[in-house]
């Protein structure tokens, strides 16, 4: 075979391995441990100066990250909206990270974030927590419809993996039972993509009645916009921004009130509260309108859950509903 023949084989035989490392996406913990950046990223909490403080380490790739800092706790365990915020960056070297603000500096090893202030003395230390939602696993209530449990499986086209549901490759997976208002719980798990940025990052939604999303996103450590994970995609963003780590499992608590329609004229705009483990997100929001890529259009037939492929590995338990009358 002729050299550039050789050299042509190569090259394609290792474009899938170089793509593959160039944008890594982990969907378990183990195979995420493969990265030093994972065991670093997360949520830190302790004193500073003999006060509470919350700070959340986003991972960005290659041994970077960014930090922001949390007044009185970590987003639903103290710090609440209009409290202040500090953020800094750092890199990752020898095993330790450290961190530079405005507000001081801090190095992270072994899980802890000890913090130090311009002359370098010592005023707080952080310890890396896992948090968990305090409705992770709840069991269906009475007369409940189990849309997926591992065992049962509502979903087309119902791909899994496991006792999981996937969307990837889908093209987004619809609920065979059609609903008018309901109360929704679901269970979701992103991906660590640590080089991947903002849509590209976990993308994923539920759509109540395939008409209305609440976004699914990695929007850990972000401002809480309305395209972000927990928003009303366009239409209202989240209370405050309740996205835990990747590849911790999270949950959405949903109370939906469908739209009202008389002589199919709509009457009434749906209305739907969310809880994001645990903390309420969206109170009593009207959505006056379809969401950006609804399968479903609006009307006063009853729509499916749908939930949405946008070509990452998310993945999904625990999914049920409570129709209201």
């Amino acid at each position: 075979m002729p050299r550039t023949l050789i050299l042509l084989a190569v090259t394609l035989l290792t474009l899938p391995l170089f793509a593959a490392e160039k944008d890594p996406a982990y969907t378990t913990p183990e195979a995420a441990a493969k990265d030093p950046d994972f065991a670093v990223q997360g949520e830190y909490t302790g004193d500073i100066k003999g006060e509470k403080r919350g700070v959340q380490i986003i991972a960005l790739g290659n041994g970077k990250f960014h930090a922001v800092g949390y007044e009185n706790g970590l987003p639903g365990d103290g710090f609440e909206p209009g409290n202040e915020k500090w953020e800094g960056d750092g890199a990752l070297k020898d095993g330790v990270l450290h961190l530079e603000s405005e507000h001081g500096n801090g190095d992270v090893k072994n899980g802890v974030l000890t913090v130090v202030n311009d002359a370098g003395e010592k005023i707080g230390e952080l310890k890396r927590v896992t948090r968990e939602s305090p409705t992770l696993g709840a069991k269906p209530p009475e007369g409940a419809k189990v849309l997926f449990d591992g065992k049962t499986n509502d979903f087309k086209p119902g791909k899994t993996q496991g006792d999981l549901l996937v969307t990837e490759g889908t093209g987004g997976q619809n609920s065979q039972t059609k609903f008018q208002s309901v109360t929704l719980h679901v269970e979701f798990l992103l991906p660590f993509k640590p080089l991947a940025r903002g849509q590209g990052r976990g993308n994923s939604g539920v759509y109540l009645q395939g008409r209305y999303e609440c976004q699914v996103l990695d929007s850990f450590g972000l401002k809480g916009e309305n395209n972000e994970c927990g928003g009303i995609y366009t239409i209202a963003a989240p209370a405050m921004n309740m996205c835990y780590p990747p590849l911790q499992w999270q949950t959405y608590d949903i109370d939906y009130t469908a739209a009202t329609y008389d002589n199919g004229k709509k009457t009434r705009n749906a209305v739907i509260t969310v809880k994001q483990n645990g903390v309420l997100i969206q109170d009593h929001v009207e959505i006056p309108h379809n969401t950006t890529a609804a399968p479903v259009k609006e009307g006063p037939e009853p729509g499916p859950l749908h939930l949405q492929d946008h070509g990452n590995p998310v993945r999904y338990r625990n999914v049920w509903i409570v129709e209201k009358k």
